[in-house]
This record gives structure tokens, C-alpha cells and sequence, in this order.
């Protein structure tokens, strides 16, 4: 997480305990169960949305303001960014994890990685009819260390939550602070939570069109992190073949990612000095 003196725009930067609480609720998301929210947190979480929600024009006024073009550097693993941009809160078929962890500016990416994830999102309106894809954590204005995770210091990493389906129809996973914005729901081997099941259709196309617009921007995916038993679910799909190739982790890494799939994007970066 970005030291407290580490300096960010205006409108960005919440009280540094919400991004502790909200990186607390994302521990040991392998094994413990979706929390219940007690009472003192309840009133503390509730106090500091207001407070958020009081902030949102500036915030958004931010998002829109001159840019100057974003530069990485370092790996995603140690790293940061300049001039990252924010991806949309929502549009047609697609939207944050989190009102609240949007605005604490948990959603910062290279600008070219942004282009690619909206191009994507716009090529599945017609191929993923009915689907309203979320996007989770990417990483901070500024990049650097980005509690609880090991990466998404330099603008290059996003973390796509699981396309679902309910019986036969397209759904949405459910994001909310008491299952730590959809980080605590979990899948079996087979891709089922409760009565939602992981649309691995949806998913091999989502990589699909992200690869095609990474390269069309002269990028390529350097890393797809996606849990064994269910990338396996991916062969048979209908765009497999395009997807095959990808560089999926084979082993398993600390944190098991079966409500998400996280992307490292490649492109020129600096060296972190």
C-alpha cells in the first residue's frame, strides 16, 4: 500500500485505516469464510462512505482531467506508475467490483492497458449477450506496494472477476463489503458457488478479446493467474484455440484464484531506480 507520504491527487486518497480494513478483509481469502460485518465496523465502514461519497466530484473531475500520458516502470512486482488513469466505474456490460474501493483509487492502470480492457469489454457486447462483466483491483494512481498483493505496483495488472451464470442465464458475481467485494466467494473444481456456476465460455472469449487488443496496441499478456482445476475447464471452449498459448501459471501461487482471474499485461517500461 502507498506510504502515507507518498503524494496523490487530491480526490484519490482516503484515510489510510479503510485501506487497511479493506486489505484485511481480503486475507486469507483461500480458506476463511465471507465475514460478518459487527456492529463497530458497521458504523465505522458506514461514516467513512459518507465521507467518500461527499468526495465523489472531485474524484470523478480527476479522472477526466488533462492527461499527460502514463509511463511505467519496474515490474509489476516492484514498481510504480506516472500519470496511471482510472478505469470506469461502469459502462454497457461492465462495472467495478466497488463503489467504495473505486473510490478509495484502487482502480489505476496504464493508460494503454485502459484502452485495452474498454476494447475487449466493447468486442463481448455483441459476442456475450446479457453479460455485465466486473473488473476487480488493478492499483493505485501512482503505483508501488498495493496491499494485499505481491503485484500491481506499475500500472500492468488487472483482476477480472469470474463471469457467472444462474441455471441458463448470464449473472453477475456478487460484490459487496460483507464478501470483501467478491474476493470471498469461492468456487468448487467444477465451478460452482451455491446456485451461480463460472461461464468458462465467457471467460476464454474475455481472454480472447484481450489478447487481440492488447497486441493491436502493441502489448502482449505476460501472465494469466488462474486456478489449475478450473483453467483445465477452459479446453473444449469455443475460442480455446485462441487462448492456448496464453502463459497461465501452471503451479499454484499464494492465494487460490477461483472467484478471479488476474492479468499481467507487457509493454516498455523503465527501469525502477
Amino acid at each position: 500500500m502507498s506510504r502515507s507520504s507518498r503524494r496523490t491527487p487530491r480526490g484519490t486518497q482516503a484515510p489510510a485505516s479503510l485501506h487497511r480494513d479493506l486489505a484485511r478483509r481480503h486475507e486469507n481469502q483461500i480458506v476463511s469464510p465471507a465475514p460478518t460485518m459487527g456492529h463497530a465496523w458497521g458504523v465505522r465502514f458506514v461514516g467513512l462512505l459518507l465521507i467518500l461519497l461527499l468526495s465523489a466530484t472531485a474524484n470523478e473531475a480527476l479522472a477526466q482531467r488533462a492527461h499527460s500520458g502514463s509511463r511505467c516502470l519496474g515490474t509489476p512486482s516492484k514498481g510504480r506508475l506516472e500519470n496511471g488513469v482510472q478505469l470506469p466505474a461502469r459502462g454497457a456490460n461492465y462495472r467495478t467490483y466497488g463503489q467504495v474501493p473505486w473510490r478509495l483509487g484502487r482502480t489505476y492502470v496504464h493508460e494503454d492497458v485502459r484502452a485495452a480492457v474498454l476494447e475487449a469489454y466493447a468486442a463481448l457486447e455483441t459476442s456475450q449477450v446479457g453479460h455485465v462483466f466486473v473488473y476487480g483491483e488493478t492499483g493505485f494512481f501512482e503505483g508501488g506496494p498495493f496491499e494485499p498483493h505481491r503485484t500491481h505496483q506499475n500500472g500492468l495488472s488487472v483482476d477480472f472477476m469470474v463471469p457467472v451464470r444462474k441455471g441458463a442465464a448470464p449473472a453477475q458475481l456478487p460484490t459487496t463489503p460483507g464478501n470483501r467485494f467478491g474476493y470471498g466467494v469461492h468456487f468448487d473444481r467444477l465451478g460452482r458457488s451455491g446456485g451461480l456456476a463460472i461461464d468458462f465460455e465467457a471467460v476464454a472469449a474475455h481472454l480472447a478479446e484481450l489478447r487481440r487488443a492488447a497486441e493491436q496496441r502493441g502489448m502482449r499478456i505476460e501472465k494469466v493467474i488462474f486456478a489449475p482445476e478450473l483453467r483445465r475447464r477452459l479446453r473444449g471452449t469455443t475460442r480455446w484455440g485462441e487462448i492456448r498459448d496464453l502463459p497461465f501459471t501452471k503451479k499454484r501461487v499464494w492465494v487460490r484464484h477461483d472467484e478471479h482471474y488476474h492479468v499481467d499485461f507487457a509493454t516498455s517500461c523503465a527501469p525502477l531506480t
